[in-house]
């Protein structure tokens, strides 16, 4: 094995990435599969797992993919996923809490099922899974090793961003909060717990603005870094967490936002100078 694979590869790790038929979801479970993992992906749509998992083995991964259906949005939905996990693998060394939903509306018309449908999929489903799973991924967590589990947050939990998504920011503002409070509880049994802060990435989600060239073009040169984020950015960033390379790395919200975390307006100054 080389220094390379060694050091960022996953190969005998077992995966799974909730929300991992499309966009960020997706970009993970490739990613991973490429390091050498097998990669299990669920989400609602388990038709669509399926079909996805078969392209990207179609791709020739050192690891393997598995799609097939599962839930977050429900306690029933939760457990049954976890007996799912737990039928195919007796370890899980990687949870991705990939699965998210948003909803919009212009503030004075926001409606409170709005509320509950995101914080039910967005928080209180990457809770329970979290802790459904943790006894087969404490199996796997040694001192050198840890089991690791990544939530997907947002840079719009980071910075007072509503843009009429106000219970999506709120859930992302929540899934890191939670995630420094799982990194300090969960490190005595030897689990590191981090979040991504993406910016603006391809996906069903950001469609509406994304779809198109043009339209990622637009969105990205308000970007410091000019552009948005392409899948290389995600997986890079999870083969880190997951490998060697991020076994003393917990309670981080990695930004993976190119520099929009930075942005503080203009130069405060500068028009004095004039």
């Amino acid at each position: 094995m080389s220094y390379l694979d060694d050091m960022f590869g996953v190969h005998g790790k077992t995966a799974l990435v909730t929300g991992g038929a499309t966009g960020i979801g997706r970009m993970i479970a490739t990613g991973l599969a490429h390091g050498g993992a097998r990669v299990l992906i669920a989400s609602r749509k388990g038709e669509d797992c399926a079909r996805v998992a078969d392209e990207i083995n179609a791709e020739g991964p050192a690891g393997k993919v598995e799609g097939f259906g599962g839930d977050v949005g429900t306690a029933e939905g939760v457990q049954a996923l976890a007996a799912e996990v737990a039928s195919r693998t007796d370890k899980l060394h990687i949870l991705f809490n990939n699965a998210g939903i948003t909803w919009g509306a212009e503030l004075g018309k926001f409606p409170r099922f709005g509320f509950d449908k995101v914080m039910n999929v967005n928080v209180a489903g990457l809770f329970d899974l979290t802790q459904a799973l943790m006894p087969i991924m404490t199996e796997t967590a040694t001192d050198e090793d840890p089991a690791r589990v990544i939530n997907l947050g947002s840079v719009m939990g980071h910075w007072p961003l509503g843009d009429g998504a106000y219970s999506y920011s709120a859930s992302k503002a929540a899934v890191h909060h939670l995630t420094k409070i799982l990194a300090k509880e969960l490190a005595p049994r030897r689990f590191t717990v981090n979040a991504f802060a993406p910016g603006p990435f391809q996906s069903n989600m950001t469609a509406f603005a994304t779809a198109s060239d043009e339209q990622a073009a637009a969105v990205g040169s308000d970007v410091p870094l000019g552009r948005i984020g392409i899948p290389s950015d995600i997986q890079g960033a999870s083969l880190f967490l997951c490998s060697k390379a991020g076994a003393y790395t917990t309670g981080c919200i990695l930004p993976l936002d190119g520099g929009l975390g930075v942005v503080t307006g203009g130069n405060l100054f500068e028009k004095g100078l004039h």
